[in-house]
């Protein structure tokens, strides 16, 4: 059972193990309400799992620990069930996905764990990592559907409302709703006024399907980068706090994360993975309606695996119209490029890659395609390079017109 005061109990435990992270002033996002960032990608082990974990392990009989500890994770509960066992002397085997960052699976171990890959997702992982719960006897550690978890995580709620009282809402990312139910238990116990909204990956959005179908719903798959929040099935406890204490759940694009995560590193100096991401990006893509309020979205984690963050990069160019590709029809004779790079200079774009191609059967044979990359400022920019490149007379036509 969840109650104020074991919320409480459970900050005063994290006092000298967990983070007390700023709440930082983001007006700089480019938002039409007022952003602060509650920052847990800057928590130990990089993510506010690490709560969750400690308390529950902290809770544990002697029995129990003794018996060690079992846990299954995409990465982030991974480690902060690694280092709590570690503080405590307790051995650890964690269940991770075979496809979880390298970064992650690389940090559980270095943290004191034994990690066993598991072919396919979370949900894969979880279930090897029941049953090996149940050939060793040992405890198992779930990421989210458990109370002592939750109300590890609920202290970010009460950190919140000590760091800003005035506040209209509060956005939080979900996966299996652990973070989610914790912190809105919390802040609607205290200040029921405050709003509370959820945000999920849209092609990982079972706690989002849920709450609208009103029973558990369970996904086939969860192709998402935002592997923090990658689950088929939310908690049973979970969601029902969800749908108790959560004003509504949104979910965000593919891109609007990548987005998301761009301009946190260049107006914040902030990274932040796809999962920590969630909550700026519904608010900057204005899923939710907090034009002109005081709103504090959540960084969940910042454990991005670089092996993918140029291509994260790449696609928030894309989508916040910073990176655009364009192709033109020519002529195949002199000059050609040169008026079309004249024209890109003049409105303030940047060349940045270009690709000539006559080989394609159905152009004329004294005709060609110019597919030219380019940096821009926004999606303006990029009309007006389109509208000088026709008005001069080239063609521009859809890249996948191309062969």
């Amino acid at each position: 059972m969840i109650t104020l005061d074991k919320i409480y109990h459970a900050a005063f435990v994290l006092k000298d193990v967990a983070r007390k992270t700023d709440l930082i002033d983001a007006s700089n996002l480019g938002s039409d309400a007022q952003i602060y960032l509650k920052t847990e990608n800057l928590q130990v082990t990089g993510s506010f799992k690490l709560r969750g974990a400690y308390y529950k392990i902290s809770q544990l009989s002697k029995e129990q620990q003794q018996a060690g500890i079992i846990a299954c994770s995409a990465g982030n509960h991974a480690q902060g069930v690694a280092l709590a066992a570690s503080k405590m002397g307790i051995k650890s085997i964690v269940c991770m996905p075979d496809g979880a960052p390298i970064s992650k699976v690389e940090a559980t171990k270095s943290l004191g764990a034994e990690v066993i890959l598991v072919k396919g997702t979370y949900d894969d992982a979880y279930a090897h990592a029941i049953d090996l719960q149940e050939k060793t006897g040992g405890t198992f550690v779930h990421p989210f559907d458990d109370d002592s978890v939750i109300v590890g995580q609920g202290t970010i709620g009460l950190e919140i409302l000590e760091q800003l009282e005035d506040m209209d809402a509060i956005v939080v990312p979900v996966g299996g709703g652990g973070l989610l139910a914790g912190v809105a238990y919390a802040v609607k116990s205290l200040k029921p006024q405050i709003k509370i909204y959820g945000v999920q990956a849209a092609h990982a959005a079972s706690m989002y399907e849920s709450v609208r179908c009103k029973q558990s719903v369970t996904l086939e798959t969860v192709p998402t980068f935002a592997d923090g929040i990658a689950v088929k099935t939310p908690g049973q406890n979970t969601l029902a706090l969800v749908e108790e204490y959560v004003d509504e759940i949104v979910t965000v694009s593919e891109d609007e994360m990548a987005a998301a995560i761009l301009m946190l590193m260049e107006k914040q100096k902030l990274v932040s993975e796809g999962a920590g991401a969630v909550s700026v990006a519904a608010v900057l893509f204005n899923k939710i309606p907090l034009n002109g309020k005081k709103v504090v979205c959540i960084l969940s984690g910042g454990n991005i695996d670089v092996n993918i963050l140029s291509r994260v990069i790449t696609r928030g160019l894309v989508t916040s119209g910073r990176n655009a590709t364009l192709q033109i029809a020519l002529e195949d004779k002199p000059g050609q490029l040169l008026g079309v790079s004249e024209i890109i200079s003049k409105c303030g774009g940047n060349v940045v890659s270009v690709h000539y191609s006559g080989s394609d059967p159905n152009m004329a044979i004294t005709s060609c395609f110019l597919t030219i990359g380019l940096e821009t400022r926004d999606f303006k920019q990029i009309e007006e390079i389109k509208k000088a490149l026709t008005n001069a007379g080239f063609n521009i036509v859809p890249i996948r017109e191309q062969g």
